[in-house]
């Protein structure tokens, strides 16, 4: 059994970076769907890229769908983003998931909406508008689910449809994510319970995760729609043609991210587990944008109050007039969890992360979760 699960491990990192291969970098700048990249979660976001091995519940949906293997009950959870203040964006985000009967397997589903407010109307014979505005319509809507193979390994795969239009133009895409994730944990019942001879993660004092996720595998789209068609004279004729434009197929913005972390407990007494320090160290090789390499820490207190930090790191990103993208790669975040019930089996939860831009004023998303057992 475990001989089959690192074998299947070993088989997504190696068609993972078989995949990355494939992808020129010549034809980055060239890939759609491009919002399939975007986090618009709080929690996870506020250790910036660093969350492949740690992400659990709904916010899985992003970075690795096996962390939603870890929801015991039922999870609710809902955010917003204010993306690059300044410009009008907004992300809204919303899923749910639900454990099975049997306590290995859960599903999930997960809608992110984009909106991008309202666009003047422009044309050949009025470029400065004025005949009213548009807004175009982006989204993204998922379906997981998660098994969990014993307490240490979870796999998961989830589908996905991703679809833009405006008035006249519209495209949709089918893709698929998959991810593992390895978890060597300590609970608290271990740390009280169960002494250094009975149990050496208790001696260790810490947990050790490890994740791999492939994400947006799919086929091309093409645009099609109105929107593609155009009025003209053609050879000086006295009538006009509309001609139809072929828009040229756009793949998806795959990618392969690999994450480990660590947890260091803080108590001086060894049968509490109050304090903890997790760090994270995750690669992800993309085909669409730089690769990058991201450093997190979060702190947590009773797992009522967690403090998060991370920094994604690829290369140019140091320099403005080098820079591929707006983020400078700081993250910062935080998080207020409290139980509803006397066994702390029933936790709400409010986010907050804030990712650093030049230009514009950063990216601020808030978000609030509830999880039933």
């Amino acid at each position: 059994m475990r001989k089959n699960i690192f074998v299947a491990i070993a088989a997504v990192i190696t068609s993972g970076s078989m995949m990355a291969q494939l992808s020129a970098p010549a034809r980055t700048g060239q890939y759609g769907f491009t919002q399939l990249m975007v986090n618009g979660w709080a929690q996870s976001s506020g250790m910036g890229n660093a969350s492949a091995a740690l992400v659990s519940g709904v916010e899985s949906f992003h970075w690795n769908i096996a962390g939603l293997g870890k929801v015991n009950g039922t999870e609710l959870a809902f955010s917003r983003s204010a993306w690059l203040v300044g410009t009008g964006i907004n992300i809204n985000s919303f899923g749910f998931a639900q454990a099975l009967s049997g306590g290995k397997g859960v599903i999930g589903m997960a809608i992110s909406s984009f909106s991008l407010g309202q666009i003047p109307i422009t044309t050949y014979d009025q470029p400065d508008g004025g005949i009213g505005t548009y807004k175009p319509s982006i989204s993204n809507i998922n379906l997981g689910y998660a098994y969990n193979f014993g307490d240490k390994i979870s796999a998961g795969i989830n589908v996905k449809l991703a679809s833009e239009s405006t008035p006249d133009v519209h495209v949709g895409a089918l893709g698929i994510d998959a991810g593992l994730q390895y978890a060597d944990l300590l609970t608290k019942k271990t740390v009280k319970y169960m002494s250094p001879e009975q149990n050496p993660a208790a001696a260790r004092g810490s947990d050790i995760r490890f994740g791999v996720s492939i994400k947006n595998l799919g086929t091309d789209a093409k645009y099609s729609g109105d929107g593609l068609a155009a009025k003209s004279n053609i050879d000086g004729k006295s009538y006009t043609q509309t001609t139809s434009q072929r828009a040229d197929k756009t793949p998806l913005p795959s990618f392969i991210n690999i994450g480990l972390a660590y947890d260091f407990r803080l108590d001086a007494q060894k049968d509490k587990y109050w304090h903890r320090l997790t760090t994270g160290l995750s690669f992800s090789n993309n085909s669409a944008a730089p690769n990058q390499t991201a450093f997190g820490l979060e702190y947590s207190y009773r797992e009522m109050l967690m403090l998060r930090a991370g920094y994604n790191y690829e290369k140019g990103i140091l320099k403005y007039e080098t820079r591929n993208n707006a983020y400078t790669g700081m993250n910062l975040g935080a998080t207020v969890q409290l139980p509803l019930d006397k066994k702390r089996q029933n936790v709400i939860g409010v986010d907050y992360s804030y990712r650093h831009t030049n230009p514009f004023n950063g990216t601020h998303t808030f978000g609030l979760r509830i999880s039933i057992k």
